[in-house]
Parts: C-alpha cells; structure tokens; sequence
C-alpha cells in the first residue's frame, strides 16, 4: 500500500456505521469497491469535523464494507459508531493518524486540553490537503489567517492553541511537500470541498 497519495477527497459518499470489535465499517447509500477508487492505506474521518475520530482502511471488502486496521484514532471512550455517521476518505498519510490525535476538528468543533499549567486551552490538530492556489492565498491573508500559512504546499499538518495571555498559536508542518510543475501537472486533487473535511473553509482558494 501507498504512505499516501494526491487526493484531499477520495470518496465520501452515503453514511456509515463502524463496528470497534470486528473493525468493520459498513457503509448506507455507499459503493466501496468502485475500481479505482479507495484502497488500503487510504484514511477514514467519521463525524462532521471528526467528531469520531479516524482510522486506516486496510482492505475494501465488498461494496458496503470496509477493514480498518485498528481503532486507536477514534475518541477514547467510544467503542462503537451507530449507523448514519458522515465521513470522508481521504488519501493523507496514515502516519500522521497518530500524530494528529482525534479529534481533527477541521471544521467544526474544536478539542480543549488542560496543559501542564493549569490553563484549558482551545487546541486542533489537524492534516490538510493544501493545493498551490491555497498556499497563495495563505500567504497573502491578513491577522490569523496568515498565522496557518504553510511552507509549502502538499500535505500539512496544523496545530492551534491558545496561549496562557490569550494569544492563537499556530504551528504549520509540512508533512509532504506537493506541488504543481510548470504544466499544471501533480499537487493536491480533488478539494474537500462540500465533505466534513472542509478544508477549504481554513485553506481558501481565492
């Protein structure tokens, strides 16, 4: 299997259930197994903005299932998803599942942690699909949007949080540098636009 690909939105279609004893996930209204289209190593996000949390497909069983890995990237304390969840499946690095702890808040909903001193602070963390246009963008924003500007286009992975002062944090990490050629060619494909990654509501295009 591939450490990952170029596509911010692999397939999103339907809804889904996941079982956390047999690491199933059974999908409604959803065909997995279009040639083409998800393979193992891709990367799961259940729950708008990852309420749930994500995990690493492993195998497409048929056209209703799917086989995840392990279930460590979902949300402690869950132990099983009811059907009629939203996700995405995305082909980001499956290293970073780990990295960037559920949940990614991406778009909606933001984690808060206490940190060693006391202070409960707005965190996310979180990986991105960033096209050349958007780092553009990113570049050329104003106050805290040009806080979550990237060096590089590709897959980046964002960490926020706000100070003890009250001030936003931002650390930007390339995670794998991805950029189009002079032709066009290569980069970031197929914008999570309209999914429940959204990463275009933090990465603009224009």
């Amino acid at each position: 299997m591939a450490l990952w690909g170029n596509k911010d939105l692999v397939y999103g279609d339907g809804t889904v259930a996941v079982n956390f004893d047999t690491k199933k996930v059974v999908g409604t209204g959803a065909t997995f197994n279009t040639a083409g289209l998800i393979s193992p190593g891709h990367v799961i996000t259940v729950g708008s903005g990852a309420t749930f949390g994500y995990a690493i497909i492993s195998a497409v069983d048929d056209a209703t299932t799917l086989s995840i890995s392990e279930t460590n990237g979902f949300v402690a304390g869950i132990t099983t998803i009811a059907a009629g969840a939203s996700y995405a499946i995305s082909a980001e690095p499956g290293y970073a599942v780990y990295q960037y702890v559920a949940p990614e808040a991406k778009a909606a909903g933001d984690a808060t942690q206490t940190a060693p001193d006391g202070y409960t602070k707005l965190h996310t963390s979180s990986v991105y699909g960033v096209d050349t246009a958007e780092t553009q963008t990113a570049r050329g924003a104003s106050g805290d949007a040009q806080l979550y500007k990237p060096q590089h286009a590709g897959w980046v992975g964002i960490t926020t949080y706000i100070d003890c002062h009250g001030n936003l944090r931002v650390k930007s990490e390339t995670l794998v540098a991805m950029g189009k050629d002079s032709a066009g060619n290569g980069g970031i494909q197929n914008d999570a636009d309209g999914s429940i990654l959204a990463d275009d509501t933090q990465f603009p295009d224009s």
